[in-house]
């Protein structure tokens, strides 16, 4: 940051204005005092005591730097407010005059500027005085020696408001012009100190006048007293800027806390010219290594900032301060405090200390700023160097795992990974050697780096591979045309000396929303195999390709916990009667809570519960489970039986029946209140130990179901042989049964259920004339969203309860003639019985 300079021009006009008017105005008073005292009888005794007085006074002066300007503070208030009631207003005024302008020649100040205006200004505030004092009808005590004190003291107080008013106006108009603060931020500075210091003086002239009216004797006294107090209130105000330029100094100190360098330097600049009060202040730093600096602050804003050479220069007095280390370690640079004018300034001894303590605080900033810069860029450099690849200045894996990380944890939308793998890279290495085959590999980095998207990450894995992060995608087919657009830029030679290159490359494709990198870099290193494989130049990832899910194995590494933890909850589905509308049965539907997936169905997770050893740990908890139910039912007046999966592995297991004993002889669930149902799969084929565990569980009275009856391999020989007791109708059937080949499935396994005496079932009824239908076609029970959602065990007991043990109305009211189709009342016929009632209940 870098500004121009103020100038003094305008200060120097503005000091004019002020100067000018009080040299002249104090002139004028001056010359009228000579006129009044010409033509009469003057007090010249008393004007000379005046005369020695104000001399004496001036030397007993206590004076306070503000900036390059000094203010004295000095008891001549009380001497003037006293002259203005005991002498003559000429004498009154040529005194005053006469001693100051005496007394700046003793102390041998010789700029005629200071001079004009100090004895101007005490002019002026001395015929102010005079004035002030007459306007009352004060007569001077010297010339009447039977003055009343109560006839004194109104002059006496209006002139010393008067003296101190045009005194206190003057004097802080000059110091706002040359030190360029506000005229109010001056006249409050120390106010009270202040206050309380002139408020003394009129005490003083109080006490002055009280005893010359009793003795003249005794104003022998008055002098010591009126010098003591002078000096107490002197010390006051000298030890309050002591404490408060200490407190400044534990501010910057507190300041100084930073690591940082260029907080250090604005902290340093803006509080030298607070503590030393001075115009400006500078630090310019020279460090071992690297560019010198230099900052300037005038103490509001920040002046300049860069290099010393390029600086612009600033005129006035210059106390520079050397920045040496107490280690001896060699120079860090100087402080430099400015002050306007050509006059030396000159600190005090506490000044002094305090500015070594500064700089010494400041030396051991700037140092630990270094030392910090340094930790931070050793620190950066070898964070970059365990993120990049040497060769190619790539990020490495760590960094792309990074990076694709806070991507996917950040739902950054579709994010896509490219893996490349040069082609033949091993006949480079092999025909130039490995000096020239790393220039290959740089250049293939430089053009995929170049093909780049901003957002996008380029990365080396060693060797030949490479892989590209992509964010932001649109869709997820917009990585592959990104893939043959990376492979493109690829594709001209590389040239290398006199030699020109080709490069060939394949890549494999995958994207994802979550999950993890490493995930991603799996599936793109599965469609990468598939490409070369395939002799393909890019092939996207396909899950049906691949042969290791990392979804299925990290279930299957939760399932014991999920056991042991009672996530896997069972909802219940009611099986309705469609005639009647009445709950005929309920079947149970596991859902596993997963902590961190959420809410999985079974075919998220039957897989990988089969692969596992959890497999009859969980159909135990499932088990247990239903058959809590369905005795919270029957306790509640609804006797209805539960139906519940069972793996085909299971059926594989020997113990299976009599683990299930177990469980139904600990719950007290008789087994015909329990129905399991199989799955119609290869795994019910003629497997003796099948037939074994089927037997068992039949022998029992557990009833058994078929489920999803024709999506299978199932046959009438299978029926035949698997003693079940319910079809149910797979969903896919029911909700096309309006079609020819799945309404001929669905009037066929009816039949087929009837001519075997089994209850059939129907899935996925959701509509009201998918029930009508159903019913018509001779299908007994149904279960579907037209009755009720899936639902916990005391939900469904609350709408048992609501209905009756209905959850939808009857087609047609009790005994109701109802005309059937002519096809179903054939088919009845020709069975050799009659139509039963469409409102017939099977018992279950």
């Amino acid at each position: 940051m870098q500004t121009t300079p103020r100038t003094d021009d305008a200060t120097n006009r503005r000091l004019w204005c002020l100067v000018g008017p009080v040299v002249v105005g104090g002139s004028a008073a001056a010359l009228w005092a000579l006129w009044s005292i010409s033509t009469r009888q003057a007090q010249f005794t008393g004007m000379a005591v005046l005369t020695l007085v104000v001399i004496g006074n001036f030397f007993t002066v206590i004076e306070i730097r503000i900036r390059s300007v000094k203010e004295g503070i000095h008891p001549i208030t009380a001497v003037i407010t006293l002259a203005a009631v005991f002498l003559p207003a000429a004498e009154m005024i040529l005194g005053a005059a006469c001693g100051l302008f005496l007394s700046l020649l003793l102390r041998r100040v010789s700029d005629p500027m200071k001079i004009g205006f100090n004895v101007g200004k005490e002019t002026i505030s001395a015929s102010a005085a005079a004035y002030a004092a007459y306007s009352v009808g004060t007569q001077p005590i010297l010339l009447n020696s039977t003055f009343s004190i109560s006839a004194v003291i109104p002059g006496l107080i209006l002139a010393f408001v008067a003296y101190t008013l045009v005194d206190a106006v003057v004097s802080q108009a000059l110091f706002a012009i040359v030190t360029h603060n506000p005229f109010r931020q001056l006249v409050l500075a120390n106010f009270d100190v202040q206050l309380i210091t002139r408020l003394a003086q009129a005490t003083v002239a109080l006490a002055t006048v009280a005893a010359y009216h009793v003795s003249e004797w005794l104003l022998l006294v008055l002098p010591p007293l009126a010098v003591a107090i002078h000096l107490a209130f002197a010390n006051k105000t000298r030890t309050r800027q002591g404490n408060e330029a200490w407190q400044r100094l534990a501010e910057a100190t507190d300041e100084f806390n930073s690591v940082n360098q260029t907080d250090v330097l604005y902290a340093a600049v803006r509080r030298a010219t607070d503590i030393f009060s001075t115009d400006q202040a500078e630090v310019e730093i020279r460090p071992p290594s690297g560019d010198a600096r230099l900052v300037r602050s005038d103490g509001k804003e920040i002046l300049y900032d860069g290099p010393p050479r390029d600086a612009p220069p600033s005129e006035g007095y210059l106390i520079p301060v050397a920045l040496e280390s107490y280690r001896g370690d060699g120079d860090l640079g100087e402080l430099r405090l400015r002050f306007r004018g050509s006059g030396p300034v000159r600190f005090t001894d506490r000044e002094q200390y305090t500015l070594r303590t500064f700089t010494a605080a400041l030396c051991t900033a700037i140092r630990n700023a270094a030392t910090f810069a340094e930790t931070q860029r050793l620190a950066d450099s070898h964070a970059r160097a365990a993120a990049q690849d040497p060769l190619t200045r790539l990020a490495n894996r760590r960094r792309l795992q990074q990076y694709g990380d806070e991507l996917l944890a950040g739902n950054a939308g579709v994010v896509g990974v490219l893996l490349i793998d040069l082609n033949h890279f091993k006949e480079v290495n092999d025909t130039l050697g490995h000096a020239e085959g790393d220039r290959v590999l740089v250049g293939v980095a430089d053009r995929l780096a170049a093909a780049a998207r901003p957002g996008d990450l380029v990365a080396r894995f060693g060797g030949d591979e490479f892989a590209v992060l992509l964010s932001g995608l649109s869709a997820p087919a917009i990585a592959e045309l990104r893939a043959h657009a990376m492979l493109d830029a690829l594709a001209p030679p590389i040239e290398l000396d006199e030699m020109r290159i080709s490069v060939e490359a394949t890549c494999g494709v995958t994207t994802g929303t979550g999950g993890s990198v490493g995930e991603l870099l799996r599936r793109a290193d599965i469609a990468l195999y598939q490409a070369k494989q395939d002799g393909q130049r890019v092939v996207v990832y396909a899950q049906a390709r691949d042969t290791a899910d990392v979804t299925s194995l990290t279930l299957g590494g939760d399932l014991a916990r999920a056991v042991a933890e009672h996530q896997f909850t069972v909802h219940f589905q009611p099986i309705v009667d469609l005639a009647s509308g009445k709950v005929i049965a309920a079947e149970a539907l596991t859902r596993w809570q997963h902590p961190d997936r959420g809410p999985l169905s079974p075919d998220r997770f039957l897989g990988a519960i089969e692969r596992s050893g959890q497999l009859a740990a969980f159909a135990d908890a499932v088990l247990d489970q239903a058959l809590i139910a369905a005795t919270d039912w029957a306790d509640a007046g609804y006797p209805i039986p539960v139906a519940v999966n069972v793996s085909p592995r299971s059926l594989l297991d020997p113990s299976f029946p009599d683990a299930v004993a177990r469980r139904l002889s600990a719950r007290g669930v008789p087994s015909s209140s329990l129905v399991i149902e199989l799955t119609e799969s290869v795994t019910l084929s003629k497997l003796e130990v099948v037939d074994e565990v089927l037997a068992a569980l039949r022998d029992q009275g557990i009833r058994l179901a078929l489920d999803d009856f024709g999506t299978g391999f199932s046959s009438l020989a299978t029926l035949a042989r698997v003693p079940v007791d319910e079809l149910k109708i797979d969903r896919t059937f029911v909700s096309a049964m309006n079609t020819s080949a799945p309404g001929a499935v669905v009037r066929s396994t009816i039949d087929l259920g009837r001519s075997l005496d089994l209850l059939v079932v129907a899935e996925g009824v959701e509509r009201e004339d998918q029930r009508q239908q159903l019913w018509e076609l001779g299908c007994p029970a149904g279960q579907g969203h037209l009755f009720a959602r899936a639902m916990p065990s005391d939900r469904l007991l609350a709408a048992l309860d609501r209905g009756e043990g209905h959850l939808a109305a009857p087609l047609h009211d009790t005994g109701a003639v109802i005309r059937m189709s002519r096809s179903r009342r054939a088919r009845r016929m020709a069975q050799g019985g009659t139509a039963e009632p469409p409102g017939r209940e099977r018992s279950t």
